[in-house]
């Protein structure tokens, strides 16, 4: 039996155009910009740049890349700072430590706790992740115009520093 699609009802449009969902496909935008530029970073390691150019590198490395500290990070903590699970973290220091990004270090403070840092590839990876974003954010203000742009980043700040409902 062959349906024919039906179009949304008038009072169904709001799961397309709420605000959690105009963020997600903003967010998603803005990553594969940045990582676009990444891929055509000239200064970011070649094997890294051949990766983000064959869609290798997604939202993940990202979150790795936003929220490791350049002193580096126990795997429970940065898990906790991306909102990711210890194992999913896991697999992706794993990945990001063969690819010459990350490495695992002994802590200073705990023998028993090994702490995620970045390598010299991994903190030029970083740099070209700083241009691509100051690049994306540029392109941004210029397609929305520079006070709203301007206006959007101060009620995100607003929100993501709020605190959450009860």
């Amino acid at each position: 039996m062959h349906t024919t699609p039906t179009a949304i009802p008038p009072d169904d449009a709001w799961r397309q155009t709420h605000l959690g969902r105009l963020l997600g496909h903003a967010m998603r935008r803005f990553d594969a910009r940045v990582l676009q530029l990444m891929a055509r970073n000239v200064e970011v390691p070649l094997a890294l740049s051949n990766l983000a150019a064959r869609n290798q590198v997604g939202a993940a490395h990202i979150h790795l890349t936003r929220h490791l500290a350049l002193g580096g990070d126990r795997l429970t903590d940065l898990a906790q700072r991306a909102g990711m699970t210890k194992q999913s973290m896991a697999q992706l220091v794993d990945q990001c430590e063969a690819w010459g990004l990350v490495t695992r270090e002994s802590d200073p403070h705990d023998a028993r706790a090994r702490r995620v840092c970045f390598t010299p590839t991994g903190l030029a990876w970083l740099q070209g992740f700083r241009d691509a974003v100051t690049q994306a954010e540029a392109e941004f203000r210029a397609e929305v115009d520079d006070d709203v742009a301007t206006v959007v980043a101060i009620g995100l700040e607003a929100y993501a520093g709020g605190s959450n409902p009860p």
